[in-house]
């Protein structure tokens, strides 16, 4: 790190908490230019408050907690980006308390016993994580990535000068980029990209708030609203967009197929009764699902949005 630089900020946790985890999920999902990953570390650009910069945490060794090292320009904005960096690596989390919930579940009290320390990885910016929802929608994680990464590359503005790093140099596109970009190309059905771009110009126009101001199940239902948008993206991105420990799609094929559910699965229907004991942590119960089913949930499609 540049001596320059302001001093870092340590961000403590309540244990356990898995780096592994972590740099697991964000590794499948990195979109070069814009993150970068090492085995001890995480770099990303951001925007926030009208600042440009960047920041990067890394596991302490001796202590429960993260290193966070930020560009002079988010010194700006410092509470704001450790609230989104908390958020984002699910620092507060209780993960006994968590845990306790579920050690009489029939399902998954082995999971939860066997790893207490999984968390909610989520994204560092709603909009974000809501194109990169609506961009894997009947597709691969491997595809959706590739997709938005066409998306970064081709209109996403670089950092400024001053805010920059060797590892990271692009900002995610916004809401006005998208909405009014040519996507002719970009590997996406046209009914797919007719979505992204009504929501984007909806999020521009300020037509639509991405916000749990009034609580998540608004938020489900305004997305739901939304043509091309259904039940499983408007979870799902309020699970990984805003770490909401109740979101749960249902009809998310990875949760669906998991392992303990045998080889035939589960219908979306079964799953739902048995979520409503796994309230409000759902969200966590998620989490352990696809945890089970890694590989397949990688490997699959999502299921198809109305």
């Amino acid at each position: 790190m540049n001596d320059a630089l302001p001093p870092p900020v340590v961000l403590a946790y309540q244990p356990p908490w898995s780096w592994q985890q972590f740099h697991a999920h964000y590794a499948l999902r990195a979109l070069p230019g814009m993150e970068r990953l090492s085995t001890d570390s995480y770099c990303r650009s951001f925007q926030l408050d009208g600042v440009s910069g960047w920041f990067c945490v890394q596991p302490m060794q001796q202590q429960n907690a993260l290193l966070l090292h930020h560009s002079s320009s988010a010194s700006a904005c410092l509470p704001a980006l450790i609230q989104r960096v908390r958020r984002m690596f699910d620092l507060d989390a209780e993960p006994l308390r968590i845990a306790a919930h579920f050690a009489n579940d029939a399902h998954l009290a082995r999971s939860f016993a066997s790893h207490p320390g999984l968390r909610l990885p989520t994204a560092f910016e709603p909009f974000e994580q809501a194109v990169r929802a609506i961009v894997g929608q009947q597709v691969t994680v491997k595809a959706a990535v590739t997709i938005t990464g066409r998306l970064l590359n081709r209109f996403g503005e670089p950092l400024p000068a001053g805010a920059s790093s060797e590892a990271v140099q692009r900002l995610f596109p916004s809401p006005q980029a998208i909405a009014a970009a040519d996507l002719t190309g970009i590997g996406m059905p046209g009914k797919r990209v007719q979505t992204l771009q009504h929501f984007a110009a909806q999020i521009a126009s300020g037509e639509l708030l991405l916000d749990m101001s009034q609580g998540s199940a608004q938020l489900i239902e305004r997305l739901c609203a939304l043509p091309g948008i259904g039940p499983w993206t408007a979870e799902y991105i309020a699970l990984r967009a805003f770490g909401e420990p109740d979101a749960f799609p249902t009809s998310d094929l990875g949760l669906l197929k998991a392992p303990l559910w045998g080889m035939g699965g589960i219908s979306a229907k079964q799953l739902a009764v048995h979520a409503e004991a796994w309230r409000p942590w759902r969200a966590y119960a998620a989490v352990h699902l696809w945890h089970s089913s890694t590989a397949q949930a990688n490997s699959v499609p999502n299921l198809s949005e109305p």
